[in-house]
């Protein structure tokens, strides 16, 4: 039994599979209510298909990038769970999770909404990552697509001023994907942000 969770986002992303397929699943909006709820909407979802945590032999959670504080509520449900109970964990990036959920001969650009003009974002050719995801200027990431000279699909449930495909998780192909990914210890799971916060951000302008 495979437990997935992502709330790098205003979303609530978890799914728990079991024997090739998705027995029980939660794609909800929480937005500010992000931290409020997941934990009684996990339970809810054990619940339903009378799971218990015990029955979990591994987690899939997703690191970032994305909402600072949504990141760390997926990642402490996820490394609570992993001290208690011995379970592994093995952690994926949002871009990669929202790359495997669009089905496009295009170039996939999964990306997120960083304000300031700015993004986390990642390019790939299927299989082939063409841009690693990184933190980056939304005009940045128009060169580097223009460059490619190729036909793009922007995936993303924020808000741009170009056209975007809404990202609906595919939770079989993704936990299919990563199922074997490298373990880690929970010690070493963290928070990819890809960015500095804006606290650490100011720190470091006080100190030059």
């Amino acid at each position: 039994m495979i437990f997935y969770i992502d709330t790098s986002t205003p979303y609530l992303y978890s799914a728990l599979y079991d024997n090739g397929k998705i027995i029980n699943k939660r794609t909800m909006y929480l937005a500010k209510d992000l931290s409020r709820f997941t934990i009684d909407e996990v339970s809810k979802m054990f619940d339903e298909v009378n799971v218990k945590p015990l029955d979990i032999k591994k987690i899939i959670v997703v690191n970032g990038p994305g909402s600072f504080t949504g990141i760390r509520i997926g990642i402490t449900l996820a490394k609570l769970m992993a001290f208690c109970l011995n379970i592994p964990i093995t952690t994926i990036s949002s871009l990669e999770a929202m790359k495997e959920s669009v089905n496009s001969d295009n170039l996939i650009v999964p990306i997120i909404n960083a304000r300031h003009n700015s993004c986390y974002a990642a390019i790939y050719d299927n299989e082939k990552i063409i841009q690693e995801g990184m933190y980056m200027s939304l005009d940045r990431l128009n060169l580097i697509l223009i460059g490619l000279n190729k036909e793009y699909t922007f995936i993303s449930n924020d808000e741009f001023d170009f056209k975007t495909v809404p990202y609906s998780p595919d939770y079989k192909k993704i936990i299919e994907k990563y199922k074997d990914k490298e373990e880690v210890s929970a010690h070493l799971v963290n928070p990819n942000y890809m960015k500095l916060t804006e606290a650490e951000e100011n720190k470091l302008k006080e100190e030059v």
